[in-house]
């Protein structure tokens, strides 16, 4: 007897702890549905202000500021070659040399018969002088005094048309020296040394300047109109252009608008529009795509939240904030713009309020949150 009692008296305890146990593990179910759930867990943000100035992003394209094409204006063998391919020159600078002397014995040629007509209006002008003398006396007829007025006008006509024909073989001779109009950066010659030039031939080369350089974009004819209104034009730059390259870097000069074209293309309903860029490093290149932000030069900043707290129903946008007591509040806002995933908050948050982002499923107006701060992701 003494051992059924004792092994009746172990299953009862072993009963009670079992029983203690499943207690235990029920009792957050009975507590829920006795109304005292966990306070759901969300994250937040705090509402700050951000840079919200607007901006417009286009495609554009880089162009050359200047390009000449070096061509020969007289006929001769190409002489000298005075730089390298792809360098840059200054204005002024020789760069190709045609034979000269043909043209220095043109010169000379020409030259002498300016010296002859000196010399012979030098006598028509003696010879004029004395039958004037001789004429007051009458000791020559006025035939022979018009006479040599007249091998005087001509003397001097002579001195004036030899004077000319020095003048263009002079300058046939100046342009056996071809000089750079420019400063710019030289292409491939067309032509080497040795070869026969002409005003006929192509090109010798072409010198292109790329510092500065231009970029073209296409601005929308409403947009054109909306800036008008806003009194932007040339004259008053309000706007700064700024350039992404193909890589997604920023480059790193801003430049300025210095043309919109006068007419709407009628194919696209564009405007042209051309701005200006430093360009000291050559990163741009004439024909090379860019991507253009026109950006308001006044900065404007304003609150914002993230797309994803604000929630929409019949009366308008909504947010919920997480009050002092960590309780969830509802709270009606007016909404501007959108920018990178952000609302521009116009009216009904203040700055360091927290709005909530994530868990907003969970939380319901007027009951208590666990609130932790959003964690900002990498890179960001």
């Amino acid at each position: 007897m003494p051992h059924a009692y004792s092994r009746a008296t172990r299953c009862v305890s072993v009963a009670l702890i079992a029983l203690a146990i499943l207690f235990q593990a029920v009792a957050p179910t009975f507590a829920q549905s006795n109304g005292e759930r966990p306070a759901p867990a969300v994250t937040y943000v705090v509402v700050d202000t951000r840079d919200v100035t607007p901006q417009f992003e286009y495609p554009g394209r880089a162009e050359a500021l200047e390009t000449v094409e070096l061509r020969a204006r007289v006929e001769g063998f190409l002489q000298k070659r005075n730089f390298r391919e792809g360098a840059d020159v200054k204005a002024g600078e020789t760069l190709f040399m045609i034979e000269r002397a043909p043209y220095e014995v043109v010169v000379d040629q020409r030259t002498a018969e300016v010296a002859a007509a000196d010399a012979a209006l030098v006598n028509a002008a003696a010879d004029f002088k004395r039958k004037s003398a001789l004429a007051k006396r009458n000791d020559v007829s006025q035939a022979s005094l018009d006479q040599s007025r007249a091998a005087l006008e001509s003397a001097r006509a002579d001195v004036l048309r030899l004077k000319a024909s020095l003048r263009a073989a002079q300058l046939d001779l100046d342009y056996t020296t071809i000089k750079s109009p420019i400063n710019g950066t030289t292409g491939i010659p067309r032509y080497s040394v040795g070869n026969l030039v002409g005003p006929s031939s192509e090109p010798l080369a072409t010198v292109t300047t790329i510092d500065p350089i231009h970029v073209n974009i296409q601005v929308s004819e409403k947009q054109l109109i909306d800036a008008r209104r806003r009194g932007i034009d040339l004259d008053n730059p309000t706007v700064a252009p700024a350039l992404l390259l193909s890589d997604g870097s920023s480059y790193p000069f801003e430049g300025a608008f210095d043309f919109l074209a006068p007419t709407v293309d009628r194919g696209t309903d564009t405007v042209t529009a051309r701005a200006k860029f430093p360009n000291p490093e050559k990163l741009l290149l004439p024909g090379q795509f860019v991507t253009v932000i026109v950006r308001q030069k006044q900065p404007e900043s304003a609150l914002s939240v993230p797309q994803a707290s604000v929630q929409q129903d019949a009366k308008g946008y909504f947010v919920l904030l997480v009050g002092a007591d960590d309780t969830a509040e509802l709270r009606r806002i007016s909404v501007g713009r959108q920018i990178d995933g952000d609302w521009v908050v116009l009216d009904g948050l203040a700055g360091g309020e927290r709005v909530i982002v994530d868990g907003i499923q969970k939380a319901a107006p007027g009951a208590k949150v666990k609130a932790s701060p959003r964690t900002p992701a990498k890179g960001s």
